[in-house]
Formats: C-alpha cells, sequence, structure tokens
C-alpha cells in the first residue's frame, strides 16, 4: 500500500511535466485578419452566421440544395467518415475499463501407455491498465479531437456543396438571361439584314453595307448556340452536384432574385466560431497537443492489474473431481529502459508535428482573412458598377434609336446603326454577368464565413 502511496503522489508531481494538460483553444486572431478597411467594425452579428434557407430564399435553389444535401456523394462520404471516428472515439473511451476474455482450455495426457489423464480449465481472465500516467486520457483526448474535426470537415463539405449549387444555379439563371437577349437581338438583326437587302435593291447602300449586316447577324446566331451550349454544361454541373443522370432543372429569373443588402462580417473571433476548415485545423493542432502528451506519458511505467477465476480440476500434480474454483491476482508494472533512444525520438517527432500544425492553424486563418476580404471587396464593385451599367443601357438605348432616325433621314449611314446595336448587346450582356457577380460575392462571402450550418 506504501507503495501505491508513492507512486500516486510521484504521479502527482508529474503533473507539470505536461501529460495532463488539456489543449486550450486559441483565443486570439491576427490583428486586421479581414484587413485594414474591415477590422474597425465591432458589429456582433455575422452574416455568416445566417441559415441558408434565409440566405437563398429562391424555392427551385432551396428543392436543389435539399437533394444535394441528401444525394451528393462528397457529403455521404463524410457523413461516413464522421462514423469512423465516433467509433474511434467509442473505443477510446472504452480503453478505461477492464477488458474480459473466457478462455477455457482441455487437454489430455498418458504416461508409458498407462490410461489417459483428462484436465480441463474454465476460467474468466480480466485485464486492466491504470491510466496513473495519462496514457489512456490523452488517446481517448485525441480520438475526441478526431471526432470533432470529423464533424468540421462534413461542414466543410456542406458549407461547400450549399455554395457549389447556389453558385451553378445563379450561373444558369444568368446564361439564361443572356440567351433571351441574344435571341431577341439575333432577331432585330435578321429583321435588318432584311432591311439592308432591300435597301441594297434600292441603293440606298452599298454591298459592302449588306456583307457586314450579314456578317454580324451570323457572329449572334453564333452566341445563341454557345449560350445554348453553355446551358446545357451548367445543368449537366448542377445534376452531377445532386448525383444524378442529366435532366432539365426548374428555375426562376435572374432578376427575381433578391439577396440580403446588408452584409455585416462580424469581428475576426466570431468566423472562427463558424469557418469549418479553422475549427478543423485547430482541432488537428488539437491531436497533434495530445499526441506530444502521449509520448512524453511513454517515459514513464505502465501498471496492469490482471486476474483470473473459474474452476480447474488440475492441482498442480494430481487431479480432482469434481472440479475446484481457483482464482489468482498479478499486477505489473513495465518501467521503459532500454526504449529511452525511441522514445526520445518519438517525443521530437511529435513535438515537431504540433509546430507543423500550429502553423497550418496560423495559415488557415491568415486564408480566411483574405477570402473575407476578397469576397467584400467583389461585392462592393459589382454594386457600384450595377449603376453604371444600368445607365450605359440606357444611354446606348438612345443612342441606337437615335441612329436608325437618324438612318431615315439620310443624316447617317447603317453602319453606324449596325454599331450601335452591336455596343447595346455587350452593355446588356456585361449587366447581366455584372448581376451575377455581385451574387456570387454573396455566396462567396458566405461561403468565407462559415455559412451554412442550418
Amino acid at each position: 500500500m506504501k507503495r501505491i502511496i508513492a507512486m500516486l503522489a510521484a504521479a502527482l508531481t508529474l503533473s507539470g511535466c505536461g501529460i495532463y494538460n488539456k489543449y486550450k483553444p486559441a483565443d486570439s486572431v491576427p490583428e486586421g485578419l479581414y484587413g485594414a478597411e474591415l477590422s474597425g467594425g465591432t458589429d456582433t452579428t455575422s452574416f455568416g452566421n445566417l441559415s441558408w434557407r434565409e440566405v437563398f430564399t429562391d424555392p427551385y435553389l432551396r428543392d436543389l440544395i435539399d437533394s444535394a444535401l441528401v444525394r451528393n456523394t462528397d457529403m455521404r462520404t463524410a457523413s461516413l467518415r464522421v462514423e469512423e471516428a465516433e467509433a474511434s472515439l467509442r473505443a477510446a473511451r472504452l480503453s478505461y475499463l477492464p477488458s474480459l476474455a473466457f478462455t477455457p482450455e482441455a487437454a489430455v495426457s498418458s504416461f508409458d501407455m498407462k490410461r489417459a489423464s483428462q484436465t480441463y480449465s474454465i476460467p474468466v481472465a480480466a485485464s486492466w491498465e491504470v491510466d496513473i500516467f495519462g496514457k489512456l486520457t490523452n488517446a481517448k483526448r485525441k480520438a475526441k479531437a478526431g471526432f470533432e474535426q470529423s464533424q468540421e470537415y462534413e461542414q466543410a463539405v456542406k458549407t461547400g456543396l450549399v455554395a457549389g449549387v447556389a453558385n451553378a444555379y445563379y450561373s444558369l439563371l444568368m446564361l439564361d438571361a443572356q440567351h433571351r437577349i441574344a435571341v431577341e437581338t439575333e432577331a432585330i438583326w435578321k429583321q435588318s439584314v432584311e432591311t439592308t437587302r432591300a435597301m441594297k435593291k434600292a441603293g440606298m447602300v452599298t454591298e459592302a453595307a449588306l456583307a457586314q449586316t450579314e456578317a454580324n447577324y451570323y457572329s449572334i446566331c453564333t452566341q445563341v448556340l454557345d449560350l445554348a451550349e453553355k446551358i446545357n454544361q451548367a445543368e449537366n454541373s448542377i445534376n452531377l452536384l445532386l448525383a444524378r443522370t442529366p435532366q432539365g432543372i426548374a428555375r426562376g429569373r435572374i432578376a427575381e432574385q433578391r439577396m440580403p443588402e446588408m452584409l455585416s462580417v462580424g469581428v475576426p473571433i466570431q468566423m472562427l466560431a463558424n469557418r469549418p476548415d479553422v475549427r478543423a485545423a485547430e482541432l488537428s493542432l488539437a491531436q497533434a497537443f495530445y499526441t506530444t502528451n502521449a509520448a512524453r506519458a511513454a517515459f514513464y511505467p505502465s501498471i496492469t492489474l490482471s486476474g483470473s477465476a473459474g474452476w480447474t480440476n488440475s492441482a498442480g500434480s494430481m487431479i480432482v473431481n469434481p472440479a475446484k474454483f481457483v482464482a489468482s491476482a498479478v499486477a505489473q508494472l513495465v518501467q521503459p529502459i532500454f526504449a529511452r533512444g525511441a522514445n526520445r525520438a518519438n517525443l521530437k517527432v511529435a513535438k515537431a508535428e504540433q509546430e507543423v500544425a500550429q502553423l497550418t492553424f496560423e495559415q488557415t486563418l491568415l486564408q480566411a482573412g483574405v477570402e473575407v476580404n476578397e469576397a467584400v471587396e467583389q461585392y462592393q464593385t459589382a454594386k457600384a458598377k450595377a449603376d453604371y451599367y444600368e445607365k450605359q443601357v440606357a444611354s446606348l438605348e438612345t443612342a441606337t434609336k437615335s441612329t436608325q432616325l437618324l438612318m431615315q433621314h439620310g443624316n447617317t449611314t447603317y453602319l453606324e446603326v449596325l454599331t450601335a446595336q452591336q455596343t447595346l448587346l455587350s452593355a446588356q450582356l456585361g449587366r447581366v454577368a455584372n448581376r451575377f457577380a455581385e451574387i456570387q460575392s454573396v455566396i462567396s462571402l458566405y461561403r468565407a464565413l462559415g455559412g451554412g450550418r442550418m
């Protein structure tokens, strides 16, 4: 008993060696994580805290995301990884309990061709490792961090999937809008070709003007076909995310889409509570921390209590019938001696891996800040350009009508009308593309802030 008390006292004095310490989560982030312009805010409501249903209100998109979360193969794989890590954690927790084994034995022996004797033993053996030096505790804590990391990986896949489906869906709406504009423009140019041919017969325009008009019309026709092909590719991309065969996608229009106007990124520490990749990186650091603790614990002895109880008819040199009850108990202490070199090497490796995990965590933090900064900048730029696109399209529509009127009165050439129409088409397509860029920046910001948890 004195020895046991002495060992417990020694174990308590060794607590300062780090084998019992718990990992402490990071309580600070780099200054200016989002960039100089975004770090001064003190708003406590983050855009990333919103449910994806609050951000994406289009009913068609909601149905697609719901289906993707159930059918997507990456999502299902991530769920299986969580189950695998949960099983490992359960095994680590059960290691605190003694192991039991039922080990019956029977033997038949004969000496000098005499009558054979039969012996048997029906014991139940038990073994229990006393976790004085934290080996099992560190293994359990590491397994718990691994389980939580797998959950964050699953969340990262979910966030990426929600953003991916939304991006593909709005890209499809953008292509639809551009296709409609191109089809309408194709009809206008077709009429222009017929008008130019009539004017050519009347001697009002030259052959060169007619050829230029036809060439522009054919160019618009190829754009219509290109956009139709891109629409098919966008539909296939969505079907692939939903793990289903190619088929049409029910959808709305990009002009009908409404996104949150007031976007608050929150303070940097809040992003740590949402971003699954940041949390996963920190949990990886926690695992490395407990691996280092376990490597330190390997320098100390392990204590195992074992015993067995059961019935046997073998009493040394005699055989008794019926069998008698027998029990035994053994305490074993194993102190590493010659493995010290290997233990030192393992500890050095564990420390190096912990430092690598720390650097990875810090780099993940910096990358998160860059992504938030770029998404906000993209959103602000698209919002600012939207007004200019509206004014540009309005001006070009006026210019196109004016040149058409001037041509009818003979004050301008038909080439100027064609140029005005071509410029108007480019501006209309650009306005749609900018609207998509604005929506895409909202999606990027939502993903950068770790949205999609609900």
